[in-house]
C-alpha cells in the first residue's frame, strides 16, 4: 500500500485534501500529520477518521527529530506539504513564528524526505503547496504566471517565498522529486473564522460589524477549496517533476463587492430584509503592506492537466453559506475554543 504524508491535514485546505485522497484512493495509506494549532481541527475529519487507510499523527514540523522518526516509521512515498502559518495579520504581529513553521518546518520535511528516499527517488514526490502572495501585488491589469518574479511584501508572504526557494533548491541540488502549486484565496466549508468570508458569515449571524480594510477595493482571485483539493490531486499525480503550477479560479472580486454579494445571499437565506446585512459593513484602518490586487493565470494547469473549477463564485459562496448555516455548532465551538478539546477526547 502506497503511503502518503499530508502535513497540515487538520486545517482548512488540508482537511479537504485528506478527505479527497482517503476516499478516492483506498489503496493509499494517508498519514495526516498536524500539530493542531488554533486552526487545526480534527472535527473537520470525523467522517473519515475510522477508515482503515487513514492515520492521524500529532507532530510539529519544526521538530526535526520527530519528523524524521515519523518518516522512518511510515516510509512515505509521497508528501503533500500544506502545514503553514497563513494569516497575514498574525505574521505582522509575530514574524518569527512564520519563519519557524514556514521556512524551518519546510526544510525539516525536505531533509526527512531526502533521508528516507536517498537510495531511490523513483516513484517519490514532494508536493509543496504555496500561495500567490509570493508574487507581490498587481496593478489594475495583468495576471501572475508561473515565471512571475517573486516580490513578497508581508512577513507571511516572505516566509512562503523562502520555503518555495528551498523546495526548488533541493530539487536542483539533490535531485529531490518535487512539484509546487501556488494558489489564490481559498473559501469554503471548515474555514477558520479569522478569514474574510467565514468571519463575515459569523458576524452577520450575530449582527456584529463586518470589518473591511481601507476602502474595500483590494482585489483577490477566489478558489473554492474543494476545487483546490482536486487541483492538488492532479498536480501530485500528473504534474511534471520540478515544475510549478498556478491554481486559480479566474474569479476576481474586490473585497467590498464580495462582502455585498455575501450580505445579499445571507439576507435571502436568513429571510431578512434586503440590505439588512450590508448595514453592518464597517471600514477599518488598513493593515501595513496590504497588496492591492492578486490575480492568477491558471492557463498552464488547464492546458497541461485539464483542470477547471467546478463552480462559479456565486455558486461556491452559496454552498459555503449553506454549510455554515447547517453547522453553526461547529462555528460556535471554533469561536469558543471548544474544538481544541476534541483531540484529547478522541485520541488520548
Amino acid at each position: 500500500m502506497k503511503s502518503i504524508v499530508i502535513t497540515g491535514g487538520a486545517g482548512f485546505i488540508g482537511s479537504h485534501v485528506v478527505r479527497e485522497f482517503v476516499n478516492k484512493y483506498p489503496d493509499y495509506q494517508i498519514i495526516n500529520l498536524d500539530s493542531l494549532t488554533y486552526a487545526g481541527n480534527l472535527a473537520n475529519l470525523k467522517d473519515i477518521e475510522s477508515q482503515s487507510n487513514y492515520t492521524f499523527v500529532k507532530a510539529d514540523i519544526t521538530d526535526a527529530s520527530h519528523i524524521l522518526e515519523v518518516f522512518k516509521q511510515f516510509q512515505p512515498e509521497g508528501v503533500i506539504h500544506l502545514a503553514a502559518e497563513s494569516h497575514v495579520d498574525r505574521s505582522i504581529a509575530d514574524p518569527k513564528a512564520f519563519v519557524m513553521t514556514n521556512v524551518i518546518g519546510t526544510v525539516n520535511l525536505l531533509n526527512a524526505a531526502r533521508e528516507i528516499w536517498k537510495d531511490n527517488f523513483d516513484g517519490k514526490r514532494f508536493h509543496h503547496v504555496s500561495t500567490d502572495e509570493v508574487y507581490g501585488t498587481l496593478g489594475e491589469t495583468g495576471l501572475f504566471i508561473e515565471t512571475t518574479a517573486y516580490d513578497p511584501h508581508s512577513p507571511y508572504s516572505a516566509s512562503k517565498a523562502s520555503s518555495d526557494h528551498f523546495v526548488r533548491a533541493y530539487h536542483d541540488t539533490y535531485g529531490l522529486p518535487i512539484v509546487l502549486t501556488n494558489c489564490s484565496n481559498n473559501y469554503g466549508p471548515n474555514h477558520f473564522p479569522e478569514k474574510l468570508i467565514p468571519l463575515c458569515i459569523h458576524n452577520i449571524l450575530y449582527n456584529k460589524p463586518l470589518p473591511i480594510y481601507g476602502d474595500g477595493k483590494f482585489t483577490r482571485d477566489w478558489l473554492f477549496v474543494i476545487d483546490h483539493a482536486r487541483a492538488i490531486d492532479l498536480v501530485f499525480h500528473s504534474g511534471k517533476n520540478g515544475d510549478s503550477y498556478n491554481v486559480g479560479g479566474f474569479n476576481e472580486w474586490k473585497n467590498i463587492d464580495l462582502v455585498r454579494e455575501l450580505c445579499q445571499q445571507m439576507d435571502e437565506k436568513l429571510g431578512r430584509a434586503e440590505g439588512a446585512s450590508s448595514q453592518l459593513i464597517t471600514f477599518v484602518k488598513d493593515r501595513p503592506g496590504h497588496d492591492l490586487r492578486y490575480a492568477i493565470d491558471a492557463t498552464k494547469i488547464n492546458q497541461e492537466l485539464g483542470y477547471q473549477p467546478s463552480v462559479t463564485f456565486q455558486e461556491g459562496l452559496s454552498k459555503t453559506i449553506d454549510w455554515y448555516l447547517a453547522n453553526q455548532d461547529w462555528l460556535d465551538q471554533v469561536t469558543s475554543g471548544e474544538y481544541q478539546n476534541y483531540y484529547e477526547k478522541q485520541y488520548q
